[in-house]
């Protein structure tokens, strides 16, 4: 039996990789998914390839724009009334060591990666009901200490800490709080260069990248009743990288 069947998700940053993945993986479990990317073109919802009646709604929002998503949860308003579920994986990583980092580089970075995670939920409780799910997308750079990643991981860290708070806070409302931690995906890590892509996959105990469907595999999971008693909590997809090594001997950045 398909597990979303006729509920009602708002993905955020889903015009590729994870995201992506996220929004047709809902969809094939039988949920109306509205998917938000800047570049989306809208138009009929796309249909799933499953047995099942969910569908994918594109919906053209600038992740970085408060003005958009609210425009976004106003559209869903509109034509569903509710939302079931909500994952928010829009994110920004760039490089930056302390004395190198400026105005512009913290703001882009906790413009996107923390503030819009704070609005974009509190515009989706208005609309959900008990048995509601939120899943953030963070990162296991979070606890790794990364030379150059200082206000990236913090913001991840900051992804960590609203999701405890919030499932405290929602509790009573019935409405559930976790985080999906990806390690080394297969999206952009695509594009390092292959002798760092070599060695971080030295570093993973299962020997190669992650794939962007075992994340969102993942994400369903949290969105889903199989994790009805589920909250407040971190699910690592990273291959053990974080949970195995631990953060020693680690030399990889995250892209």
């Amino acid at each position: 039996m398909s597990k979303l069947t006729k509920r009602i998700a708002v993905v955020i940053g889903s015009g590729s990789g994870i995201g992506a993945a996220i929004a047709q993986r809902f969809a094939l479990e039988g949920a109306n998914v509205y998917a938000t990317s800047r570049n989306a073109e809208e138009g009929p919802p796309n249909a799933s390839s499953g047995d099942s009646k969910g569908c994918v709604h594109p919906v053209r929002a600038d992740a970085g724009s408060l003005a958009d998503i609210k425009q976004v949860f106003e559209k869903v308003r509109s034509k569903e009334g509710r939302i079931d579920v909500l994952v928010v994986n829009a994110g920004l990583s760039e490089n930056a060591s302390l004395d190198n980092i400026s105005e512009e580089h913290f703001d882009r970075i906790f413009g996107l990666n923390v503030r819009l995670l704070v609005f974009a939920a509190q515009n989706a409780i208005e609309l959900m009901k008990a048995g509601g799910s939120i899943v953030l997308i963070g990162s296991i750079a979070d606890e790794l200490g990364r030379k150059g990643h200082g206000a990236y991981a913090s913001s991840k860290a900051s992804v960590r800490s609203f999701a405890r708070t919030w499932a405290n806070e929602l509790a009573p409302k019935g409405i559930r709080v976790n985080v999906v931690s990806p390690g080394p995906i297969a999206t952009t890590w695509l594009k390092a260069p292959e002798e760092l892509r070599e060695a971080v996959i030295k570093l993973i105990p299962l020997g190669r990248l992650g794939r962007p469907d075992e994340v969102a595999a993942a994400a369903l999971f949290l969105a889903g009743d199989d994790s009805s008693f589920t909250t407040g909590s971190e699910l690592y997809v990273d291959g053990g990288a974080a949970q195995v090594q631990g953060s020693g001997p680690h030399t990889y950045r995250v892209l």
